[in-house]
């Protein structure tokens, strides 16, 4: 393993953790209180906070139901949902700071290894560990020593961010596995040892209208990506899926299909979606014909991390066709389900859109690892009741999808207590 492909470093710095705790809460997330609403000192965003989160309401109750299975005599997996990039770490590392100082983390390996030796080398002393496609053994087992040791572990079950704040995505088992190992070494060591997965929830949202902010990004978008803008009298949902129409539209016609403008974009999402299938099943050397799109999928990420560079060609046009399935599939159910939408919401289609699509600028490029959100916000901290993993009789299937009920409920349970601005939802399917 080359020192750009390292999962872990052989141990975290503990003053780096505390310092990394501190200018977490003041120049990540609230800001700096005297200068964050000073224009213009408000447009910088270490002073407003990078992730301009001004307000947590984390109450005790959640902060000890956590805290209780954390510790000495525990492992421990915790399991947030993961609606936003970079703010996804900032809240994680706020939450682990009560409860368990010294968790691990696990983040891509884009992140961890990619921007360099020195980033690398601060991410791995903050205790991050990188998951590397196709070799994730040795940082599962890392994780479930560092486990077994009361430290915790937090990861995000749903994978990459998906930009959708209301929804908690299929959890896929990882942390039901390392959990269920960690139970099975506990028990050959005549461990009388408790194994938990803590699930967790955030919810963002806007402490004041922010219409006319996204509406600016929404013209940033449309020069960035070369869509004709829209007339100021278009409305802020009907302009966002303006874009996301548009968008789909370029991408029926590189797969052969004649836009209908007319028709609802799910059905016109689900031909494309088949379509491309098809496109890179018939690319892949080995691809079953009856294989589904997760399984194309699946071979074309294979293909991509086994094939060499004989066919540099090919691996061009899977790759490119793979990332294309991959942004189009983005908007999923969660997008058509309301007939409304909030402002929230919107924000999230819009960056959904700038990480996906809008790309060879350093301002695209700080964005994606650093979005700006069109204002300042209030985070809303929920721990659902843990999963005792020593008591559970389910497969680790079973047990994450008793996770995702859990967090999915605790999550609508915020949202039911919240006034937030809503609009109609042109995405809808009726």
């Amino acid at each position: 393993m080359s020192r750009l492909d390292t999962f872990v470093a052989p141990e975290p710095s503990v003053p780096l953790i505390k310092a990394m705790t501190v200018v977490n809460r003041v120049l990540m997330l609230r800001g700096v209180p005297g200068f964050r609403d000073l224009p213009p000192l408000n447009r910088i965003a270490g002073l407003r906070g990078i992730a301009n989160v001004r307000h947590i309401d984390f109450p005790e109750a959640d902060r000890a139901r956590l805290a209780v299975v954390c510790g000495d005599g525990k492992a421990t997996f915790i399991t947030p949902n993961h609606p936003e990039f970079f703010t996804d770490w900032m809240i994680d590392k706020e939450i682990a700071s009560h409860v368990c100082p010294l968790a691990a983390f696990w983040a891509t390996n884009g992140v961890v290894n990619g921007l360099g030796r020195m980033a690398q080398k601060f991410w791995l002393a903050n205790n991050l560990i990188a998951q590397i496609p196709g070799n994730s053994q040795a940082a599962r087992e890392h994780s479930v020593g560092w486990a077994l040791k009361g430290h915790g572990v937090l990861l995000h079950p749903e994978g990459s961010v998906g930009w959708h704040g209301d929804f908690v995505a299929p959890l896929m088992p990882g942390a039901a596995e390392m959990a269920l190992e960690a139970l099975k070494q506990s028990r050959e060591a005549v461990r009388d040892l408790e194994v938990w997965i803590a699930p967790v929830v955030w919810k963002l949202a806007f402490i004041r209208d922010v219409e006319a902010d996204l509406i600016k990004e929404c013209a940033y978008v449309e020069r960035s990506l070369k869509i004709e803008p829209a007339a100021r009298t278009v409305a802020l949902p009907d302009r966002v899926y303006r874009i996301y129409e548009t968008l789909l539209s370029r991408d029926e016609e590189k797969s052969g299909i004649e836009p209908n403008r007319a028709a609802l974009y799910a059905g016109r999402q689900d031909v494309l979606l088949s379509t491309m299938y098809r496109l890179l099943r018939d690319l892949l050397p080995e691809a079953e014909a009856s294989a589904s799109g997760d399984g194309i999928m699946r071979s074309a990420r294979r293909f991509l991390r086994e094939t060499g560079p004989a066919d540099p060609e090919l691996r061009k046009q899977v790759k490119s066709l793979s990332e294309a399935i991959a942004r189009v599939q983005r908007v999923g159910d969660f997008a058509f389900s309301s007939e409304t939408v909030t402002q929230e919401g919107l924000a999230e289609h819009v960056k959904r859109i700038r990480n996906d699509y809008c790309k060879g600028t350093m301002r695209d490029t700080l964005n994606r690892f650093l979005p700006q959100p069109a204002g300042p916000r209030r985070a809303y901290i929920r721990v659902p009741e843990p999963l005792a993993m020593h008591d559970f009789q389910g497969t680790p299937t079973d047990a994450m999808a008793e996770i995702r009920r859990r967090m999915q409920a605790a999550l609508d349970e915020i949202n039911e207590g919240l006034r937030l601005k809503t609009y109609r939802n042109p995405f809808h399917t009726g």
